[in-house]
């Protein structure tokens, strides 16, 4: 059980939390959620103890793990595989002390621990884990260093995921994953053995893979044992309820307020009105949770074109000479909303970028309207802001001739107030980035807006404020997003992008939903058990050598076990006064042979895996 009990802690004078305390049974799945800037990641790292709390404390069952992503996992020759292993250091240091120890009491321990973390079948749940997040079989025995950072994240998911913390503290884990990588991460999670608290803003995952939330605001934190959903229904009644006894509160302070300011000199009434002042005094207005208007994204409306305003005809793409996507026949409408599908890889990208004349056409033909504009937003962009340079001197170099005044209207549009359009972009955070980052990509007020995952770093209110604009927006929306909630609200066309093409998809995102998550559950029936794929030869030689190892361990034990024999053979062993050391070398005899038997069964095992590899 995590307890968090009256804490307090200010960044910079700036108070986070003022006696904030809360409860989280053991074994529980929370979200923990709040506006952008209330504290939350400073909470993960209270509880990791990173940082001293000012007063209060927080308290988790003695000896438990606490576990959480790196900022990414570093560059290096170590394979996917043996990275996410190398995780779980119990079970490292076992398997490496196994090698080395020669006492048997010590090896019969290591055999009965390894067993106990099931740690023989630890390569085949990091696979899996691998795959979920998006790792085919080769993928996982090529280094780190052959994947860029967003990838080497989702190892560091992956490792984290795969060593089974009993608190398990994840930080927006889904940014750096496809929708079909964060549909598989609900499904986990929803299945994890111990404590998870998750800081996330996907509305899907906290209503599918959590049980409960914590809010985080005004500095204190509230439990709701419900997903999100059941939790907005119930913060919107309290905030009713709250909005009425203030008004009430306020009627009543106007009502004495109004004798007061009747009879205040009136030397006959004076008496009275100080008497109402005091009453003033103690009505206390009910401290309702911060609830700052929406934050609403103003998107220019462009002109209507002449449908179509795209077409593809045995379109061809990718890059250099390497074909990506093939045989593209689509046709887009001024009005369509469009939402493409398929994992990481597939051509999403690839597509975005034709489609907004970033990429050529290889073959085919594509026709587009005379006087058409896209807007393009990709995370990437992002990233690619002056950092020396205000909001304000982004739109002063594309926009030189407005007047002032319309720059800082076209901020404002966006969220970003007064003080944000002359802070430095390095200065902002990563939603007033990519609120910036929308403004630019809309300023010539598109017809068709291409968003390659828009809501990375963009709390849950101004995921909403983006539904809300992108419903009022007049041109065509290309969306690309793992947040289930976005592209159900906006989307009203499904594209899969798959096997080098893109076709409709029929059926709904529920559909969609359902059929990735069978792919990850065998079938019953399976008419024909397709042929394996050959493994390669550094996979053949890791079993082998896996193999070698396990003969070395049962070499020694064997060795052992004579030695301990023939000991125990020993007829002075059996002399009056010796029953003290007779039970000790039966003790020492019993422990090995113990050890025998899982050190055999382990062998046995490998032999299998490498007997059913080579005969493949």
């Amino acid at each position: 059980m995590l307890r968090i009990q009256d804490i307090s802690y200010a960044v910079e004078g700036r108070p986070l939390f003022d006696g904030a305390s809360a409860t989280i049974p053991t074994g529980h799945k929370v979200g923990l959620v709040g506006r952008n800037g209330t504290g939350k990641t400073t909470l993960f790292r209270l509880i990791r103890g990173e940082l001293a709390l000012e007063s209060g404390a927080i308290s988790i069952p003695r000896q438990a793990r606490i576990g959480g992503v790196a900022q990414e996992v570093p560059s290096s020759d170590v394979s996917l595989i043996d990275t996410v292993l190398a995780a779980d250091t119990e079970r490292s240091a076992l398997m490496a002390e196994a090698e080395s120890a020669d006492d048997p009491a010590r090896i019969a321990d290591i055999q009965t621990r390894l067993a106990d973390i099931d740690a023989w079948s630890a390569e085949a749940r990091a696979a899996s884990i691998l795959k979920g997040l998006g790792f085919d079989d080769a993928d996982q025995l090529r280094p780190c260093s052959d994947f860029s950072g967003g990838w080497r994240m989702r190892v560091a998911l992956a490792a984290v995921l795969f060593a089974q913390p009993d608190l398990l503290l994840l930080d927006e884990p889904t940014n750096y994953l496809d929708l079909e990588g964060a549909l598989w991460l609900e499904s986990y999670l929803a299945r994890y053995p111990h404590t998870v608290i998750i800081i996330s803003h996907d509305r899907g995952l906290l209503n599918r893979a959590v049980g409960a939330i914590l809010h985080l605001e005004d500095r204190k934190l509230s439990y709701y044992a419900v997903p999100y959903d059941k939790f907005a229904e119930r913060r919107a009644e309290k905030l009713a309820a709250a909005q009425a006894e203030n008004t009430k509160a306020k009627a009543r302070i106007a009502h004495l307020q109004s004798f007061v300011d009747r009879f205040r000199y009136k030397a006959s009434k004076a008496v009275q009105a100080q008497s109402r002042l005091k009453m003033i005094e103690r009505i206390q207005l009910i401290s309702t949770p911060q609830e700052a208007a929406l934050r609403a994204f103003t998107f220019p409306e462009p002109e209507e074109l002449s449908p179509p305003i795209v077409t593809l005809e045995g379109g061809v793409t990718g890059y250099g000479e390497t074909e990506v996507l093939k045989r593209l026949d689509l046709r887009i409408d001024q009005d369509d909303r469009i939402a493409l599908l398929g994992k990481n890889g597939q051509g999403k990208s690839t597509l975005s970028k034709l489609l907004a004349d970033r990429l050529p056409l290889m073959a085919g033909k594509t026709t587009r309207a005379g006087k058409l504009r896209v807007g393009y937003f990709a995370q990437h962009q992002v990233d690619e802001l002056r950092v020396d340079e205000t909001p304000l001197d982004h739109l002063r170099r594309l926009r030189p001739n407005e007047a002032p005044g319309k720059w800082r209207a076209r901020l404002s549009g966006f969220g970003l107030n007064a003080d944000q359009a002359e802070t430095l972009v390095g200065r902002l955070s990563g939603g007033q980035k990519a609120r910036l980052s929308l403004l630019l990509a809309t300023l010539d007020a598109p017809h068709m807006l291409i968003l390659d995952e828009p809501t990375n770093h963009l709390d849950i209110e101004s995921r909403e404020a983006l539904v809300e604009a992108l419903t009022a927006y007049t041109g065509a929306v290309i969306l690309v997003s793992h947040d289930m909630h976005l592209l159900g609200l906006v989307a009203d066309r499904l594209w899969l992008v798959s096997d080098g093409t893109v076709k409709p998809f029929e059926g709904d995102l529920d559909a969609y939903r359902t059929m990735l998550l069978a792919r990850e559950r065998p079938t019953s029936k399976e008419p024909r058990a397709a042929k394996p794929k050959r493994p390669s030869r550094e996979r053949l030689l890791a079993l082998r050598s896996d193999v070698r190892k396990c003969e070395e361990r049962v070499g020694k034990l064997s060795d052992m076990q004579d030695k301990l024999a023939a000991r125990l053979a020993d007829p002075a062993l059996y002399e009056d006064g010796r029953t003290g050391d007779l039970s000790v070398w039966n003790r020492k005899y019993a422990e090995v042979a113990e050890a025998m038997d899982r050190a055999e069964a382990m062998w046995l095992k490998a032999q299998e895996k490498l007997e059913a590899a080579e005969a493949i």
